[in-house]
């Protein structure tokens, strides 16, 4: 399918649908399914067949019925009432903005968006996700599939310190921290402790203490949330980006646009001209 034109009127569009993805989140409180989502949109990225990746594909029938997917069309329902309010935006930047609100709103780091994802409706094959029954070997050849690094793994695993497992979409039940509608690192916190009564930690949780490259990852995530956000924040972005290349250097960091290059800044520059333009002509009237 067709990029997307990213002029000023699609920025604020996202910027539209960014609030709206915030009243909704809210108040259904669905912050993690909703990261759920946008994760498992982009997690099926091949880099070397350049297939799969965060374009939306998840809301085909096909994909969503997945095994590692269950549950998941809750979400994209949810999405759905945004996407009719703003057409113009792809459902796979709308996925990815809905991630990086949930994260947000939660109290976790603000991440960069960049817009501009191409929709597709080809779905990849099953089992590009990580199976929390298996380890390191397997988070490896998942992660580094993508393009992702051993940091990439421990702190998008922190990803887990919202929400909790359902027994009807993974066979497992529970939460992984005291507060699973809360982004902090208590994640590691918690790993570090040891098995818990009442918080969960899969195989491929407790794999993170078992190899010492991630280990190290869990021990300074453990000890310093800044460092876990600023990490987090990096990760999340090239999850969301993963064969992605922007038709423009035009991104939204905490709903500020920023522009990189002199392209950029001359579009941003016409932005805030005419801007002020307008407000001068309102306030002449």
């Amino acid at each position: 399918m067709a990029l997307p034109v990213v002029d000023t009127g699609y920025l604020r569009e996202i910027e539209k649908a960014r609030r709206d993805l915030r009243a909704l989140i809210s108040s259904r409180n669905c912050a993690p399914i909703m990261l759920r989502l946008a994760w498992h949109d982009a997690g099926t990225y091949d880099a070397k067949t350049k297939t799969g990746g965060p374009n939306g594909s998840i809301r085909n029938e096909e994909e969503y019925s997945h095994g590692a997917n269950n549950g998941l069309k809750k979400a994209i329902d949810w999405c759905e009432e945004v996407k009719a309010k703003h057409p113009k935006i792809t459902y796979a930047d709308l996925y990815q903005l809905a991630g990086v609100v949930a994260v947000e709103i939660t109290g976790g780091p603000t991440i960069e968006f960049v817009p501009g994802r191409r929709d597709s409706k080809v779905s990849p094959r099953e089992g590009r996700l990580p199976d929390a029954k298996l380890g390191v070997p397997h988070l490896r050849d998942v992660f580094y599939r993508m393009g992702l690094s051993d940091k990439d793994i421990v702190a998008l695993s922190g990803g887990h310190t919202l929400g909790r497992a359902h027994p009807e979409r993974s066979g497992f039940v529970g939460p992984w921290t005291e507060e699973p509608l809360k982004f902090d690192n208590s994640y590691f916190v918690e790993l570090l402790k040891g098995d818990t009564d009442g918080l969960l930690k899969l195989p491929t949780d407790k794999a993170l203490l078992e190899e010492p490259e991630f280990r190290c990852y869990v021990e300074l995530y453990a000890k310093d949330e800044d460092a876990f956000f600023r990490d987090y924040a990096q990760s999340h972005k090239k999850l969301s980006e993963l064969g992605f290349v922007p038709s423009s250097k035009i991104s939204i960091k905490d709903g500020v646009i920023l522009a990189q290059g002199a392209v950029g800044v001359l579009v941003t520059a016409a932005v805030v001209i005419l801007g002020y333009l307008y407000e001068a002509r309102k306030k002449a009237k």
